[in-house]
């Protein structure tokens, strides 16, 4: 574990949903974890094989898409190691990605396209140092650092309860966790952290599931 995981990300690294990481561990919203506490990362036997999520306070509307087959879950238990437990998430509206849809996140050329096959959880965008990384849509950023190894410097966001998206390889952050961020606004500067060029590595989630982003991104 590094220094500052939150339950989004951990539940991020291994492709779950956090809200069935949540129901596995008996963490109720705003799901905070504390340092030394161990996560079950695999369903309880008292459980269904897939366990129901445990839903935020007013679900948002959801974006119909069909929905890819969930992941397996990895080993049985982890433990929290963080120095200090996060604050508690700053409370936001029930943001919607509306009619409008998502925006790209960056400007450049796709030099890699999702495949799940070949474990390419999402599209790289090429860049240059320093250029503009947006939001694509209304949320809550729920992890900001670099403790996911192969993503350099990490921004999570919650759109609602079925979507969040990622911006990986950052050379700067301008947001922190708990930060509400607006369509389109400027959260980072793309950098070449945790790999080799510059580029954006963007991921969306689909219910904790990566999904191909081209195919919620508008065409260009």
């Amino acid at each position: 574990m590094q220094p500052g995981d939150t339950l989004y990300s951990i539940a991020f690294e291994r492709g779950l949903d956090y809200r069935t990481l949540a129901a596995w561990n008996r963490i109720s919203p705003p799901y905070l974890i504390k340092p030394g506490q161990r996560l079950r990362l695999t369903a309880p036997r008292s459980m269904a094989v897939q366990a129901r999520p445990a839903p935020d306070a007013t679900p948002p509307r959801q974006i119909p898409t069909r929905p890819p087959a969930r992941p397996a879950a990895e080993s049985a238990a982890k433990t929290v190691t963080t120095p200090t437990a996060p604050a508690a998430p700053v409370a936001g509206p029930n943001f919607k990605i509306g009619e409008r849809g998502w925006i790209w996140p960056a400007d450049g050329t796709v030099i890699r396209k999702y495949s799940a096959r070949r474990g390419a959880k999402g599209i790289d965008i090429a860049g240059q140092p320093g250029q503009t990384v947006r939001s694509a849509g209304p949320g809550r950023v729920v992890y900001a650092g670099s403790g996911l190894r192969g993503y350099g410097r990490l921004i999570i966001v919650k759109h609602n309860e079925t979507f969040l998206s990622a911006y990986a390889h950052n050379r700067k952050m301008l947001v922190s966790e708990g930060s509400i961020v607006t369509r389109g606004q400027q959260i980072a500067e793309m950098g070449r952290s945790g790999t080799d060029r510059v580029k954006l590595h963007f991921e969306i989630r689909r219910r904790g599931v990566p999904v191909d982003p081209l195919r919620y991104l508008p065409r260009r």
